[in-house]
């Protein structure tokens, strides 16, 4: 049976409880026999990712027939030089590697649009925080006729909806004492909780069962 690789960032791996990326839950809404390898590791952009090795093991791996879904964003907006992509240049060429591997592999990329972050101006009224980046996703999905799971527009709608008091259930807020790496308390507006990581897993399962190529991956009832 095929495989889902997934390369990404905080928002996407794994974690540590508290901490969960969507990754972590998208096994939840797949087909039998279909695993998910989540390479996604915090704190890396699309440049640090490549950089450090973190591709090797998925370009060696992956195989025909496999997914790759690759979300990158929150640290290529980073000043800092070993993590920095420029959205109109530098962003799109490395996701572009990526989805050139795999398709040499005979595997199918599918883009995804960085995740929003929880800030409002008002209760209604979210704030754009990813400036130039997932119109470079969108970009570069269109010109080169790539699959595209838009969370920045789906989050963007899915907060909105919620409202900021019930949306912040989706991220880790932690209690004074609660946790010993935050004793005094965390409010978290970029990283998910075990119930935010489902919802936001649920989305990319729906978006990826509208899309031929990713369909048969995915459960009859998401």
């Amino acid at each position: 049976m095929n495989k889902i690789y997934i390369i990404g960032d905080s928002t996407v791996e794994n974690g540590d409880e508290p901490f969960r990326g969507w990754g972590w839950a998208l096994h939840e809404y797949v087909r039998e026999g279909v695993t998910v390898e989540n390479h996604a590791k915090g704190g890396r952009s699309s440049l640090s990712f490549f950089n450090e090795g973190r591709f090797e093991p998925v370009e060696r791996e992956m195989g025909k027939g496999d997914l790759l879904l690759i979300q990158f964003g929150h640290n290529d907006e980073k000043d800092d030089a070993e993590r920095h992509t420029d959205p109109d240049s530098t962003y799109p060429a490395q996701l572009w590697h990526y989805c050139e591997a795999a398709l040499k592999k005979g595997a199918q990329p599918v883009l995804i649009t960085p995740t929003c972050r929880r800030f409002f101006s008002e209760p209604h009224s979210l704030m754009y925080t990813h400036g130039e980046y997932p119109l470079a996703v969108r970009r570069l999905s269109w010109g080169k006729g790539l699959p595209l799971c838009d969370l920045t527009r789906e989050t963007r709608k899915l907060y909105l909806d919620m409202g900021q008091d019930k949306v912040a259930e989706l991220f880790v807020r932690l209690a004074p004492g609660e946790h010993p790496d935050f004793p005094d308390g965390h409010d978290d507006r970029t990283h998910f909780n075990a119930h935010g990581a489902r919802t936001i897993a649920g989305i990319v399962a729906r978006t990826l069962k509208r899309i031929c190529e990713c369909a048969p991956f995915i459960r009859e009832n998401v």
